[in-house]
């Protein structure tokens, strides 16, 4: 008898734990009319008053640009980290020394209430993106340090000796093998981006962790709402980790072609 694939059992564990959870959810006797009502909001399919996105699409967009900010300001730390000049190898090791030793929350309120005592002002929008960015890029550096590291030396030479430039070495050669590297840590980095956006909301942006507070103390139905916020969460999350999943099959295949 032919025995069913691994990918059907862990499906059906998911299933089970799932039901399970379900179960779980009702017996605690929640308010689901509240929930059905508050959901389109926390969704973000509706605006604020003034027109702006709201909830998990307002996280969303935080986190999006938050990725994109914190990579390059990553490679750049990273390339930094790497250099010979004294300047730039000082000042990126300060900046990661600094944002890896300090708390995110720290550097949230640093930038939003102290720049504009130097005549910076920002709105809470660019505050947060820029805490996030400047936060998780510190720790991101290491992971892409360590990963065009793992590259062995031989093969740069080996370009080069083929006549092979700086930039098309590190894009052609050195890129595509660190990214096995770089991916799996880079990923698990953004999922606790995605969770640590919540710290936003104390710039009083209509968020999803924001929502759910605002409205768990007007309607006194806590529980329902964070544990909508908490299952919103992981439904991102999970979407972040296929993404993952599928960047990891891709820049493996070489290495499973061997196998």
């Amino acid at each position: 008898m032919r025995r069913p694939p691994f990918w059907l059992k862990v499906q059906t564990v998911w299933l089970v734990l799932i039901l399970l959870l379900t179960a779980g959810f009702y017996r605690l006797g929640l308010d689901f009319s509240l929930i059905r009502e508050k959901l389109p909001f926390m969704l973000g399919l509706r605006l604020t008053p003034n027109g702006f996105v709201q909830g998990a699409v307002l996280t969303l967009v935080i986190t999006v640009v938050s990725m994109a900010v914190s990579l390059l300001v990553a490679v750049l730390t990273a390339l930094g980290r790497l250099s010979k000049n004294p300047v730039a190898f000082g000042v990126a090791t300060f900046y990661a020394s600094f944002f890896r030793g300090t708390p995110l929350l720290v550097q949230v309120l640093i930038i939003y209430l102290a720049l504009p005592q130097f005549g910076l002002v920002l709105s809470g929008f660019t505050s947060g993106i820029l805490a996030l960015s400047l936060n998780y890029g510190a720790y991101l550096a290491e992971t892409i340090r360590a990963g065009i590291a793992s590259v062995p030396k031989g093969q740069r030479e080996a370009a080069m000796a083929l006549g092979l430039g700086r930039y098309l070495i590190g894009i052609k050669i050195v890129a595509p093998q660190a990214m096995r590297f770089i991916i799996p840590p880079a990923g698990a980095q953004f999922i606790l981006m995605l969770k640590d956006s919540s710290l936003v909301s104390i710039m009083g942006l209509w968020e999803l962790n924001f929502l759910a507070q605002s409205f768990g103390r007007s309607t006194y139905h806590y529980m329902e709402m964070l544990l909508s916020a908490a299952v919103i969460y992981w439904i991102l999350s999970i979407g972040l980790e296929i993404m993952q999943n599928r960047l990891e099959r891709h820049f493996g295949r070489s290495i499973a072609a061997e196998r």
